[in-house]
């Protein structure tokens, strides 16, 4: 039985419980990650240079992000050691960045991190039931990049991937997110034990 009142412990426990109920639907995570990197892909090398976003660029790496708990394990899953024994970044960044601003679990980083940069599109209904198309692009890309003026097949199209990761999610633990830096064991601000994972 763990140490309910050690916090690192608890962190260590409530880790291995995600893991456990996520565990069945993670080759499934991997397939569609592998799919949202292909497009993306395909998006950034049509925009080449004009886009911002390439290592060394964390702007968009905030702090107190929030995936869906089965991303949450594919990271402990695929990096045992990082949330066990190093430290969570300080606060004000995204707790997985390195001292030198890259990503310490790239291979497994949640969806949203997977598009950081592109061309967005979306579609909202208005108060007239009229749905509307709208565009966006990061504000470092924006002097090179217009969204508006682009095809719309070179915007990065929110929903479809969006809607089969909450089905992935639905198998696991409905609607439930976690805020990465709960998922240490250590917390860089204190060098000690970090808040419960999984609360």
């Amino acid at each position: 039985m763990p140490d309910t009142t050690d916090p690192a412990a608890s962190a260590t426990a409530a880790r291995a419980r995600l893991l456990t109920a996520a565990r069945p639907r993670l080759d499934d995570l991997r397939r569609l990650h592998a799919a949202v990197d292909s497009a993306a892909r395909g998006l950034a090398d049509h925009y080449g240079a004009r886009l911002a976003c390439r290592r060394g660029c964390t702007g968009c790496c905030v702090d107190e992000l929030t995936v869906f708990t089965v991303e949450a394990a594919r990271i402990i899953d695929e990096f045992p050691d990082v949330v066990a024994e190093e430290a969570a970044a300080p606060s004000g960044g995204c707790a997985f960045l390195s001292e030198h601003g890259d990503c310490r679990v790239y291979a497994a980083r949640p969806y949203v991190c997977r598009t950081q940069g592109l061309p967005l599109r979306w579609f909202e209904e208005a108060d007239d039931d009229e749905v509307i198309e709208r565009r966006d692009v990061c504000e470092l890309s924006s002097a090179a990049v217009d969204p508006v003026q682009e095809s719309p097949d070179t915007c990065w199209l929110i929903g479809p991937y969006e809607d089969a990761l909450w089905r992935l999610q639905a198998h696991v633990d409905e609607g439930k997110r976690i805020a990465l830096r709960e998922l240490f064991g250590r917390d860089a601000r204190d060098g000690g034990a970090d808040a419960e994972a999984g609360k």
